[in-house]
């Protein structure tokens, strides 16, 4: 039987109230993409060849159908510049709008299929510096066109984003040619709609209302006062916006064409059906991810979802008069930064796109081009600011000049073009890494000696084979050498017979001992490991107290710095089966932070490990200890105590303010642990500590905790005389060791230590006579 899943959990989205304040975040958010979309609608289509309403179509399918339809919150569909080449060749190539619309229909079945397929998961390969290129570069384009626009100078249609403009100028002189026409009435409006926005969040009484329908409202006041002055100041019908006048729904359906299905069986309606599925899926994909990294709340959208859902609305689009779909950054971008919360507000947008063109289309023409262009140069300043390229530059060479490219190439191109330049860049980027940097080599300090592990990377293609064979060459004679595939994926032929040369051949030859591990079974190179990384019996024959010493203070500092050991811990269990010879005992804390394995960096069979809270002695603890180094020949000692340490504080508060005698005790044995721990504290400690800062009483409970591992240490000696006896014939020593839990790092008291060879042993002598 199928478990029936629990009841979601509510969230603040899913109650009334978190209800209510979506819904107007929404509604606001719809309200600011349908403004800003209505002139692009109109003009891309003019900029395409296709009738305006065309452009006013797709943006009613792309937010009704498609909004409806993707998985996307933020998202917004509509008719896309990045296609603006594509429909005029096509439409000329197929000789008819009609003709056009039927490619448009088979454009999106194709989407279905590829969204059927999952090709949608190409776009995770698009390197993150090209997606922030995509939208620096989108920012640059609205603020260079839309410029011309804020000073009414309206000759190139809006929403057109390529850099050879129909107006036969491009988006460099368009700029130049702005001084021969300036309209005042319009360059007035578009200035101070600028100002409006940019001190708009600063009023507190009017932030929570929209800055860009404000804009709006107080354009359309403008063109009636400067109406009323006449003269330079009136603003004419050609810096406005320009909607198709219908009259109710039988004048707009009247205004839709209907896809020439005659033309069914003509080979050229196919290839511009491919092209359009093609450019248009890309461009989705590319511009989804793009708004995905715009949103606040960095949710994901589905490629595949969203893919079927363009596929839908190109279908509905073809069949109704529309020019071709696709998610689009600047519609989805105003929408992320209007504050909408899901995808409603893309629904919204459409629908207010249909009524208004069928009911209020002498409205949406009293609305200057100059106030909308100011909305969108702001929107341009936000995906282009210095804050994004500074990011970028701080990101280094290999991600910024990827993104420099991408945005210099979108600019002066187009949308496709500039991406694909980016995307080239970017893979020679790739490439260069792969030839550089092959694989990942770590210096490691194993108990029998320094290994130089080599991490061969998850794809090792034939493109590594150069920078391999040069690792391997420059490697000196009786160098120990760790081969490690456990990472990889795919090691290419070529590779494999390198490196199948080079264990046959070459390493015997020049003595180089090669470890290898983690190649799989087809590759026919079997694991085998030629160094130690644990204690062996030889091993701890051969060190010293001295060195074993350095191997933990080695080992830690490893710990602290992020740089552990890769331990084959499996292998190790089978190879300590059979027995064990550690190093050293470890007397620590019970204290969850300080495991002795972790902190010091050792494996399996490497350090007896004791701990008991406050790291006091007992005779349990000595018979631990005399077990370790007499019977079981551990070479040293160490007594851990750390920072911040529960049972230290609690015996210094002891200490301080006893508790009353009839008082009865939380736990019964606890008190045998503290008042060994409070023979550590100071009568200053006991006079000062409660006077003093919080800041000064955790460096008391500190210091007391130094100086109770320091009592730990000559207690040792001074209560077992084993351990006294392997002190004073050297073959053991002693060392203090103080855990700072907030760094990870250790302090080792060897000023204090007894029995190493590089002090002397006045220490050990000092205990014996306690």
């Amino acid at each position: 039987m199928k478990k029936q899943s629990s009841p979601p959990t509510p969230t603040s989205e899913s109650t009334p109230a978190g209800l209510g304040k979506t819904l107007s975040s929404d509604l606001l958010s719809g309200a600011v993409v349908f403004l800003v979309a209505l002139p692009l609608c109109l003009g891309i289509a003019l900029a395409s060849g296709a009738p305006l309403i065309s452009g006013i179509i797709s943006g009613i399918v792309g937010g009704i159908v498609v909004g409806s339809l993707s998985g996307s919150h933020t998202s917004v569909s509509g008719p896309a510049a990045g296609l603006v080449a594509v429909v005029l060749a096509q439409i000329a190539t197929l000789g008819s709008f009609e003709a056009f619309l039927l490619a448009v229909m088979i454009a999106g079945v194709l989407q279905l299929g590829l969204g059927l397929a999952k090709t949608g998961a190409l776009a995770s390969f698009v390197p993150n510096s090209v997606i922030k290129g995509l939208l620096a570069a989108i920012g640059v384009i609205l603020i260079l066109k839309q410029i011309p626009h804020v000073l009414g100078h309206d000759t190139d249609p809006e929403g057109e984003m390529a850099f050879e403009q129909p107006d036969h100028e491009n988006t460099f002189s368009e700029l130049l040619a702005i001084a021969g026409d300036l309209h005042v009435g319009a360059a007035v409006i578009g200035v101070l709609s600028l100002a409006l926005l940019l001190l708009w969040t600063r009023i507190e009484a009017v932030k929570r209302f929209p800055a860009p329908l404000a804009v709006v409202i107080f354009g359309v006041g403008m063109t009636f006062a400067f109406d009323a002055l006449g003269g330079p100041w009136a603003v004419s019908a050609s810096h406005m916006v320009r909607v198709p006048e219908v009259e109710g729904v039988s004048g707009f359906v009247g205004l839709l064409t209907w896809p020439d299905f005659t033309q069914w069986s003509n080979p050229a309606i196919y290839v511009a059906a491919v092209t359009i599925a093609v450019v248009a899926s890309l461009e989705t994909l590319l511009n989804l991810e793009a708004v995905d990294r715009l949103d606040v709340e960095q949710r994901s959208s589905p490629p595949n979802r969203e893919l079927l859902a363009q596929g839908a609305g190109n279908i509905v689009a073809g069949l109704v008069g529309g020019l071709p779909i696709t998610s689009v950054v600047i519609r989805g971008s105003v929408n992320v930064q209007s504050g909408a919360k899901t995808k409603l507000s893309a629904i919204i947008h459409g629908v207010l796109l249909v009524v208004t063109v069928v009911g209020l289309p002498w409205a949406l023409n009293r609305i200057p081009l100059a106030c909308l262009a100011a909305i969108l140069l702001l929107t341009g300043y936000r995906l282009a600011s210095p804050a994004i390229i500074r990011k970028m530059w701080a990101a280094g060479r290999d991600q910024f000049i990827p993104f420099a490219v991408t945005v210099v190439a979108i600019v002066f191109t187009d949308l496709l073009v500039g991406l694909c330049i980016g995307m080239g860049v970017s893979l020679l980027f790739i490439l260069s890494r792969q030839l550089r940097r092959p694989v990942r080599q770590i210096s490691e300090k194993h108990l029998s000696g320094e290994v130089l592990h080599i991490e061969l990377a998850e794809q090792v293609s034939f493109l590594n084979q150069t920078s391999l064979e040069r690792v391997l060459e420059e490697l000196p004679r009786g160098r120990h050498v760790l081969l490690d595939a456990q990472a990889s994926v795919y090691i290419d032929p070529d590779v494999l017979a390198l490196i199948r040369d080079y264990r046959d051949v070459v390493a015997p030859a020049r003595g180089v001992k090669l470890s290898m591990i983690g190649f799989r079974d087809a590759y026919e190179l079997e694991d085998k490991i030629l160094f130690v990384d644990y204690s062996t019996r030889e091993l701890q024959d051969q060190v010293s107290p001295d060195q074993v010493l350095e191997i933990l203070r080695q080992g830690n500092q490893r710990f602290a710095e992020g740089r552990r050991l890769n331990r084959d811990l499996a292998r190790q269990v089978g190879a300590t089966a059979q027995g064990q010879h550690p190093l050293a005992v470890v007397l620590s804390c019970i204290d969850s932070r300080t495991p002795a394995e972790l902190l010091f960096d050792v494996g399996l069979g490497d350090v007896f490990s004791v701990r008991v809270a406050g790291n006091v002695l007992s005779p349990k603890v000595l018979g631990s200890m005399e077990y370790g180094c007499e019977v079981a020949g551990s070479r040293l000692i160490a007594v851990v105590g750390h920072t911040r340490c529960g049972a230290v504080t609690a015996a210094v508060k002891q200490a301080v303010s006893p508790p009353p005698a009839d008082e009865p005790p939380r736990c019964q044995h606890l008190h045998t642990i503290l008042e060994d721990i409070e023979a550590s504290v100071g009568e200053d400690v006991v006079r000062e500590f409660e006077a003093a800062s919080s800041e000064r009483q955790d460096e008391m409970i500190n210091d007391v905790a130094r100086a109770n591992v320091l009592a730990t240490v000559r207690g040792v000696v001074s209560s077992s005389e084993t351990i006294a006896k392997l002190v004073a014939e050297q073959r053991i020593a002693i060392v203090g060791v103080l855990y700072d839990v907030s760094t990870g790092t250790m302090e080792f008291m060897v000023d204090d230590a007894i029995g190493l060879a590089a002090h002397t042993d006045e220490g050990f002598q000092l205990a014996r006579a306690e």
